[in-house]
């Protein structure tokens, strides 16, 4: 199964969502129904029986149903509408709910030094922007949840027990578990489920708030139906219960073992997951447990299961530890080796790495040589076709191996700058500073009247390093910094994008890949700072898309070379793999018809098509810049950027050969 296949199957479930959630209200409709009708049959028998009339009973009464109905879907829909719109803002929502704290990008604290590192090599690794990581103080067990609309809004969160308990290896396995969810489209369905569970759970409240009437004196008090009510809705709550339960459950179970089975490959080391459960076996009752309120509704995207264990194994949201472990360790025997929370149970050879100075990174400083040359007197690397799209989604080792190094080869004040909100701004704005001197010097000059001297400084501190630096490791920078970027306050967000099409303009030339930058970090800001709803998919078929596949397979054959026949070449070995119909209209366009202004208006439509139009997108995009047979470094830094607007984040591109 590829990328595009989980995310496909990943929107399809929401069907399945979407039966459980009719099938729970319909449930809780019945329920309340003949709640009340019990309730107030009982009530007009008692007034007969005053007036001295016989009492009558009809079991079907269609103006009591239409009312409970509509009163059922009132709280349902309104309750799910209420906690979706708390979610908007994506994982850090999620996060700040849970009592997590955010870590610091440039903590000195060891632990969370060791999962930082962790999370920015598999983002670099995967090629999507590094999540915000926060920390659960209050919890010991080991557990850990990725949460957000999509990897722009992304949050890694684990508890203290995970940061403390775990070895770099486990800690890597659970979070190469928890990226799995990120690429695979999981989160959004998790939000989704959020938000229809507390709907369904609102029926539960409300009883509550009517058995205060209970309190109410008076004579009348007996003839009240309304405590009566209220018990029977906080007992009807718990069907509610029971279908949010077996609602997690359904989307939930399976995807644990894929998410596993995702990390190993991803770390291509068994052992650090296997180890990570065998852990949680091992702190016996704390185990995975969450002590938080909110751990109930957010059972279905812990790492482990944070509630207590329901007594049907229907409604478990987790496999059992050991048959997770045994897909790994068939050898398994089902017992969980002592672990001692206060850490001594760490091999010797981490707690001495902790005492003493780490030791240079020598590969890594002969790689930055490498990376930060400009490389014009070396041959560009070779890069198949072929070898893209099977790549996407599915990062390797290789490429967890090339993005350590390749961050640990960036210069010590590019990396500092990326981790502090005003100086990521610096840093993008530097990427995006002409290389000819006096233009240069012009933009400086008009830079210093739109922001603060502070940045101008950093800006032009940060030029010669950002220069230096070879073109795949443009992008990793921008995803290192743009979870900096999201710190900014809303005022400074404004001017940054402003200053930003500024700059990107003040040459008198827009090109390409400038331009994807921008549209990369606007983007994944935006929404933040608007409180934009993220978008769901509009286009299930390619047709009405065509005239936009159009403008950029026929910008990217224009970036390949200044040729007509090149131009042509390139876009004719494309277009095929669009697999348009026959009546498209799929035509080469003249330069001046996919400028900058054509190409973003048909990414944002583009970025609204379901997975398996984006897949034939980005299969003709590979074979339009690779049709002369050697896709070059910037080619392939574009075609990542590219695609990464759409959702479909590239890893880097790496020497197999």
């Amino acid at each position: 199964m590829d990328f595009f296949e989980r995310q496909d199957k990943a929107r399809k479930k929401t069907k399945l969502l979407v039966f459980y959630f009719i099938l729970a209200v319909a449930a809780l409709i019945v329920a309340v129904y003949f709640a009340a009708l019990l309730i107030f049959s009982g009530v007009q028998a008692q007034q007969h029986r005053n007036f001295g009339e016989s009492p009558q009973f009809a079991l079907w009464n269609p103006q009591l149903f239409l009312g409970v109905a509509g009163g059922v879907l009132a709280v349902v829909l309104i309750g799910s509408g209420y906690k979706t719109v708390a979610l908007a803002q994506g994982g850090s929502a999620v996060s700040e709910m849970m009592g997590a704290r955010l870590v610091s990008p440039n903590t000195n604290d060891p632990d969370e030094r060791k999962l930082l590192n962790v999370v920015e090599e598999m983002a670099i690794a995967s090629g999507v922007p590094v999540p915000h990581v926060y920390v659960m103080d209050e919890e010991d067990g080991i557990n850990a949840f990725a949460a957000g609309h999509k990897p722009g809004d992304a949050t890694i969160t684990v508890t203290r027990g995970c940061v403390k308990i775990l070895s770099r290896d486990e800690l890597q396995g659970v979070i190469g578990h928890e990226f799995s969810h990120i690429l695979n489209g999981d989160m959004r369905l998790n939000l989704r489920l959020m938000g229809i569970i507390f709907g369904i759970l609102c029926l539960a409240i409300i009883g509550r708030v009517l058995l205060q009437t209970a309190r109410v004196g008076g004579r009348g008090r007996g003839q009240n139906p309304l405590p009566l009510l209220g018990l029977l809705l906080l007992v009807i709550g718990y069907i509610g219960v029971f279908f949010g339960r077996l609602i997690q459950a359904a989307v939930s179970r399976q995807r644990e073992f894929l998410a596993d089975a995702s990390s190993v490959q991803f770390t291509r080391n068994p052992g650090g997951i296997t180890g990570a459960l065998k852990k949680i076996g091992g702190l016996g009752e704390t185990g995975s447990r969450l002590s938080h309120a909110h751990a109930e509704e957010l059972s279905h995207m812990f790492f482990g299961n944070g509630v207590s264990e329901p007594f049907i194994g229907l409604l478990e949201t987790h496999p059992p530890l050991a048959e997770r472990i045994r897909v790994f360790d068939p050898n398994f025997d089902g017992k969980f080796p002592y672990v001692r929370y206060d850490g001594r149970d760490r091999p010797p050879e981490e707690i001495s790495k902790l005492k003493r100075p780490p030791m240079p990174n020598l590969f890594g400083t002969m790689l930055g040589g490498a990376i930060l040359a400009s490389g014009d007197a070396e041959k560009p690397p070779v890069i198949r076709s072929h070898s893209v799209l099977p790549s996407l989604g599915n990062p390797t080792p290789l490429h967890l191996k090339y993005a350590g190094q390749l961050r640990d080869s960036l210069p010590d004040n590019v990396k500092a700058a990326a981790r502090e909100p005003l100086d990521a701004v610096a840093l993008i704005y530097a990427m995006l500073l002409s290389p000819d001197e006096t233009v240069r010097m012009t933009q400086l000059a008009e830079l210093a009247k739109r922001i603060d001297p502070a940045i101008q400084e950093k800006t032009i501190a940060l030029f010669p390093d950002v220069l230096t630096a070879a073109t795949h490791a443009h992008l990793p920078i921008i995803n290192l910094a743009l979870g900096a970027l999201r710190q900014l306050r809303a005022e400074q967000f404004n001017q940054f994008s402003q200053t930003l099409q500024w700059l990107i303009e003040s040459d008198g030339k827009i090109e390409l890949f400038e331009f994807v930058l921008q549209k990369i970090v606007l983007r994944h800001l935006t929404p933040q700072f608007t409180g934009a709803r993220p978008p769901v998919a509009q286009y299930y078929t390619l047709k009405p898309l065509v005239p936009d596949c159009a403008v950029v397979l026929s910008a990217l054959a224009n970036v390949g070379s200044s040729d007509a026949g090149e131009i042509e070449k390139a876009f004719e070995t494309g277009a095929p793999y669009l697999r348009a119909p026959n009546d498209g209209d799929l035509t080469l366009l003249p330069r001046e018809q996919c400028g900058v202004d054509q190409i973003d208006a048909a990414l944002n439509r583009l970025a609204l098509a379901v997975p398996t139009i984006k897949k034939n997108l980005i299969e003709a995009c590979v074979h339009t810049v690779g049709a002369d047979g050697v896709m070059t470094e910037s080619e392939a830094e574009l075609l990542r950027a590219v695609a990464d607007t759409l959702d479909c984040p590239i890893p880097p591109f790496v020497q197999t050969e």
